[in-house]
């Protein structure tokens, strides 16, 4: 049974809870089994630990976790618009939302703690379930340490009126987050790991706080106790999945040994992923509204199958010094072949008006082949880094998509004739004015994958091993340089299929110079492995790289063609710590604001 269905059986408003109750630390309204109640029994115990992993169900917790790659450099979409403009401020809805809902993870967890030696149960069990649950006290300050670099730190439970401690520094706060860590290392009874179909797979395993633990040891910059920390989790029997990347986001794959921890999710109401709403589009099961999209800089960012830079003038010579507007005709869809004669005349006419709306645009339409524009293209995208297609759909690209129990096979196409009664059919966004591209990872193909657009049976990977090999990679580096990085970078691109790195013949695009290469190598290694799992912008931030990477001048997010929607702004150094809640600020005297934002 996976421990999603036990977690469905203790609805998340019928909890524990006497801790913070202010209103952003508010667990209420809540059918609450009072916390003196709650510890008198095994069963009720059980439902009480259910409840500290229930936390992770939050949306700015795990839940909708792939929503963060928007500020990142691999994504883009609705939110965190503000964020990315410049416009937020200390009251902004992300900071107060992931306070509140990480803080209502650790105070479950508090509760837990302080009370599960009190259960008239077998010892080993309670010292199991109280490592599991400092594993998630840990989980849960970690992400919030990251991005308000210095939180008040509660470890035990306190009452409303107690809620006012200050803000401990952020290396405080890793050291207990690292102290909690330990403990569960140290746990006698947590166990290495879980077999797939295993009935507590899902629960903290050793393997799970020793990765955790190392990568708070990155945000440290201790490299040489991340490193340790890393070398441990391949040792207890966590290893790269051999099969596809894209068969690796699978159900039938969401339980193999790279899957370290990861939020559960059935394919039931309120306990399914709702990555299919937001990512899928209109021809996804269930008719989606693909309100979050990969970033076009990302998509350009993916090598060449040899490992050589991707260049458009490489395929479209010319295509660089192009106004956005110009390239708009190499992405038109070719009016001769390929179906288009099959079309009935007011679908011709619409696409008609298509081109005309390109030519009005600026499209250099002298450049435009009537047969052969979408081959000519397709070059572009054919024989890349074979990640890249099974992340992203790309123009004239195919998708198996579905429309009710029929499935179809779309392709993505400008401009778009939105039909399903005629073939070719054609992929149909959310967005029909504007041409972006779109996810495949993540999204259901056909009727069969999935049985409501809003709670896919996906396991939603929180910390899996190829992190653990890329920031292994990384924590060696900045040490010292070692083919062993090398090695450990490409046991991750012969997964995928690309060409691996090498230090000894300068005249390839594989070759390793030094240091600072493979570091910049290693970065790019996490943005095309980690896309929309909610890694990116926090990669981004630790390295220090958002303005560079996302928000310098004049970028924002973009058509497929480089034409920006909405502008990105920077506004200062600041970004790279949030803002604390104005509405915390003004309820707590004790929490100061982080420099650079005004309540």
């Amino acid at each position: 049974m996976k421990l999603i269905n036990k977690i469905a059986f203790i609805s998340a408003s019928a909890l524990l809870l006497t801790a913070c109750q202010s209103d952003l630390l508010d667990t209420n309204p809540y059918d609450k089994v009072a916390t003196e109640s709650m510890w008198t029994n095994e069963s009720l115990a059980d439902m009480g630990v259910n409840g500290v992993y229930a936390a992770l169900r939050q949306a700015r917790v795990a839940h909708e976790l792939f929503v963060h790659d928007a500020f990142g450099f691999t994504g883009q979409g609705r939110d965190p618009q503000p964020l990315l403009s410049g416009t937020a401020t200390a009251g902004y809805d992300l900071f107060s939302n992931s306070w509140k809902e990480f803080y209502e993870g650790i105070s479950r967890a508090n509760d837990a703690i302080a009370h599960l030696n009190k259960v008239p149960m077998d010892a080993a069990k309670i010292e199991r379930l109280t490592a599991e649950c400092k594993f998630l006290r840990a989980y849960y300050y970690f992400r919030l340490n990251r991005v308000f670099q210095g939180v008040p730190l509660y470890l035990e439970p306190v009452e409303d009126a107690e809620c006012t401690q200050g803000r401990e520094s952020a290396g405080a706060v890793w050291q207990a987050i690292v102290n909690d860590l330990t403990d569960c290392i140290d746990s006698p009874n947590l166990p290495a790991k879980y077999a797939a179909k295993d009935a507590d797979y899902g629960r903290a395993t050793k393997g799970a706080a020793y990765a955790l633990r190392g990568q708070v040891y990155m945000w440290m910059q201790d490299y040489k106790n991340a490193e340790a920390d890393f070398r441990q989790v391949g040792k207890l029997g966590f290893s790269l999945f051999q099969g596809s990347y894209k068969e690796l986001f699978k159900e039938a794959n969401e339980q193999s040994d790279e899957m370290i921890f990861s939020e559960q999710n059935i394919g039931v109401q309120n306990y399914g992923s709702k990555t299919q709403f937001w990512l899928g589009s209109r021809v996804s099961f269930g008719s989606c509204w693909n309100s979050y999209l990969p970033h076009p800089d990302f998509v350009e960012s993916y090598e060449c199958q040899d490992g050589t830079p991707f260049n458009w003038d490489d395929f479209l010579p010319g295509y660089n010094s192009m106004t956005p507007k110009e390239r708009i005709v190499f992405f038109l869809r070719d009016t001769v072949g390929n179906g288009y004669e099959n079309f009935p005349e007011d679908f011709k006419e619409k696409l008609r008006i298509g081109f005309k709306n390109a030519a009005k645009a600026g499209a250099k339409m002298e450049l435009y082949l009537p047969q052969g524009n979408e081959a000519r293209l397709r070059r572009a995208y054919d024989n890349r880094d074979p990640r890249l297609e099974q992340t992203v759909i790309t123009p004239y690209a195919q998708y198996k998509g579905a429309i009710g129990s029929t499935d179809h096979t779309y392709t993505l196409r400008w401009p778009c004739a939105p039909s399903d009664e005629v073939e070719p059919y054609d992929l149909r966004t959310d967005s029909q004015t504007f041409f972006y591209y779109l996810y495949r990872k993540f999204v259901a193909e056909g009727a069969s994958e999935q049985l409501n657009r809003e709670y896919g049976p996906i396991d939603y990977p929180l910390i899996r091993y190829a992190d653990v090999v890329l920031m292994l990679a990384e924590a060696i580096n900045e040490q010292r340089f070692d083919t062993e990085a090398i090695d450990l970078v490409n046991s991750v691109r012969n997964r995928a299929g690309v060409a691996p790195l090498q230090n000894t013949d300068p005249t390839l695009p594989t070759y390793v110079s030094g240091q600072d290469n493979l570091r910049e190598r290693i970065r790019n290694e996490r943005r095309w492995e980690f896309p929309i799992e909610g890694i990116n912008p926090y990669d981004e931030m630790r390295w220090k790289t958002l303005k560079e990477k996302v928000c310098f001048a004049g970028n924002g997010s973009k058509q497929i063609w480089g034409e920006v929607v909405n502008v990105y702004a920077w506004k200062g150094d600041y970004i790279y710590t949030w803002a604390i809640p104005s509405t915390e600020c003004e309820r707590n005297p004790n929490i100061t604001q982080n420099d650079g934002w005004i309540n």
